[in-house]
């Protein structure tokens, strides 16, 4: 999908957004403290910008926070109902949120961020961005599943986007998706009759989760993360 063009004039929020400076949310805080300046008067919530209007923001741009993050198995991405724990109970790590989720059963590689800009310019599903898991099923793969797969299966209503699939044992495989539906992976063995008792993600684009044990996280920095931000647009 073609992303539009941005078109004038157009809110400031949004202009600023759309530099990546910051999220809308961010933006309107900063507005209502005055620290935007539009052709050099203060911004309020509401102003719209002209092309070849000169934008300014008065603060020194927040050093955000990336973290590689090994969830456990058993663990909620977030909102835990009773008896439940997720990430943010667990991690000593704090002001920080998961990008995207993995459901209780599942474990692996997530990234923990303090930077809202990463929300859309990750999850949106029109970009499309590597994410890769080992799977282990508690029956025989049949020969077909690669070749199925790879093209694309029907999980209700909706026929996955092509993969890449490897397999490396009698019940086990890994998969490369470029997209997340809601238990894709879990419902793409559903196709075939398989039950995945294993789900387990070990790389979200360049990122790699390595040697993290459950539990453990590691910063992301230098030329892992300069290739990570350019690659979402940042």
């Amino acid at each position: 999908m073609i992303t539009p063009l941005p078109t004038y004039p157009m809110r400031i929020n949004r202009y600023l957004a759309s530099k990546k400076y910051c999220t809308r949310r961010e933006a309107d805080a900063l507005i209502e403290k005055g620290k935007v300046l539009i052709n050099g008067k203060p911004a309020k919530l509401g102003d719209k910008v002209q092309e070849g209007d000169s934008v300014k923001i008065l603060f020194r741009q927040k050093k955000h926070r990336y973290y590689a993050y090994h969830k456990p198995r058993g663990i909620i991405t977030h909102s835990p109902q009773r008896n439940e724990e997720d990430i943010a109970m667990i991690t000593p790590l704090k002001g920080v949120f998961p990008l995207g989720r993995l459901d209780k059963d599942s474990y692996g590689l997530m990234i923990l961020t303090d930077d809202g800009r990463l929300t859309d310019a990750l999850l949106n599903p029109d970009n499309a961005h590597e994410k890769e898991y080992l799977v282990v099923c508690s029956t025989a793969l049949p020969t077909n599943l690669k070749a199925k797969m790879e093209r694309g299966v029907d999980i209700g209503g909706y026929t996955t986007k092509p993969c890449t699939v490897r397999i490396l044992g009698e019940k086990k495989f890994s998969i490369i998706l470029i997209e997340g539906k809601k238990h894709q992976i879990r419902r793409m063995c559903g196709f075939f009759g398989l039950h995945a008792i294993e789900l387990k993600r070990t790389r979200i684009m360049n990122i790699q989760m390595g040697a993290l044990r459950a539990g453990e996280h590691r910063e992301i920095r230098g030329t892992e993360l300069q290739e990570f931000l350019a690659s979402v647009g940042l």
